[in-house]
């Protein structure tokens, strides 16, 4: 009769055998068919607020935000993905834009954007708080003046009499700003200059508020659109080169990766998670994999597209069956196996 060790041995061999089979050819389809459908069965008697603590799912969304976007490897890809998708674009002459973006979904953008009209005003208000910002529109509005004056020059110049009369004036103006410019600060022409700053961007605030109200601005961008819809997306790399689009993705990736440090963004996360367990915390588990768009046969077609592969490159290495044995072996060796194996052998 066989020694308990012995024995166990075989037996060991017997099952690691056993489980290699099951991963292997059409069994492994079957295996994956009954093994899903059985997690599933149990997923169906599991309430997700049951195994799943909300102040736990906290931590983790916070940990998977933190290091998805900061990890090397996404450091490093984000450059090359900007390079490939750029290259992608230029050399894409078989679709036009409009048949990869649909025209409805950028109605409803534009539409709703320009609707806006509280951010709007906020914005622009916030706008004149800043001097700087003032100045730019005051430089605005003294170039949109120069622009009209000189096209009024231009235009009266064949008219005797009134060209002079207009140079004249439009010298004038400038000598004026020049001065102005000169000015020193803490002088009258200085705060004169200030304020008029002020004043011109309030205006320029004005006249965009009020273009954005009543002139075609949605049906000029619609228009605008449609121009481009009809022609190849490789149009789209005459916007930008190549490397303006990587350091654009660069910067963005910066201001992603060092905004997901910030305490209040784990503040946001914190109350997205718990919206997420007010709405699906009573689901079981296999309900609410419908509610993530996941069906039992995602599951089996994912597990079967890349399951095979892995498994025979292990059995090949050998690897898959020492995992097999390292696993079971403790159980085969144990001093209670041993000892029913000793009394079946007796």
């Amino acid at each position: 009769m066989a020694a308990p060790n012995d024995i166990a041995a075989k037996l060991l061999d017997a099952q690691v055998d056993y489980l290699l089979a099951e991963v292997t050819g059409e069994r492994f389809t079957e295996v994956v068919d009954r093994d899903i459908a059985d997690v599933l069965a149990v997923a169906d008697t599991i309430v997700f607020r049951d195994v799943v603590d909300l102040e736990r799912a906290r931590a983790t969304v916070r940990t998977v935000v933190a290091r998805a976007g900061a990890s090397p490897a996404a450091a490093d890809l984000v450059g090359a993905f900007a390079d490939a998708l750029y290259d992608t674009i230029a050399g894409t002459a078989d679709y036009a834009l409009g048949e990869v973006v649909d025209r409805e979904p950028v109605d409803a953008v534009l539409a709703k954007v320009l609707a806006m009209h509280q951010t709007q005003e906020r914005t622009m208000a916030r706008l004149t708080e800043s001097p700087l910002v003032a100045t730019v529109a005051a430089k605005f509005v003294d170039q949109l003046i120069d622009d009209v004056l000189e096209s009024n020059r231009q235009m009266t110049a064949k008219i005797p009499g009134v060209g002079s009369l207009v140079s004249f004036g439009t010298s004038a103006a400038k000598s004026a700003r020049k001065v102005a410019e000169r000015a020193t600060e803490g002088t009258i022409i200085s705060d004169m200059a200030g304020k008029g700053a002020m004043f011109a961007l309030k205006r320029t605030n004005g006249a965009i508020r009020e273009m954005l109200r009543t002139a075609p601005v949605h049906s000029a961008a619609m228009e605008f659109w449609d121009l481009h819809a009809g022609e190849p997306v490789s149009g789209l790399h005459e916007y930008l080169s190549r490397a303006d689009l990587r350091e654009l993705v660069e910067l963005i990736h910066h201001i992603a990766v060092t905004t997901s440090d910030k305490e209040y963004f784990g503040v946001l996360l914190d109350e997205c998670v718990r919206v997420f367990f007010t709405r699906y915390g009573d689901h079981t588990l296999g309900a609410l994999l419908p509610e993530l768009g996941v069906t039992p046969e995602d599951i089996r077609t994912e597990v079967l597209r890349y399951g095979p592969a892995v498994i025979e490159s292990a059995k090949r290495d050998g690897l898959l069956a020492n995992l097999i044995r390292q696993r079971l072996e403790p159980f085969y060796s144990s001093e209670p196996v041993l000892a029913i194996l000793g009394e079946l052998a007796t």
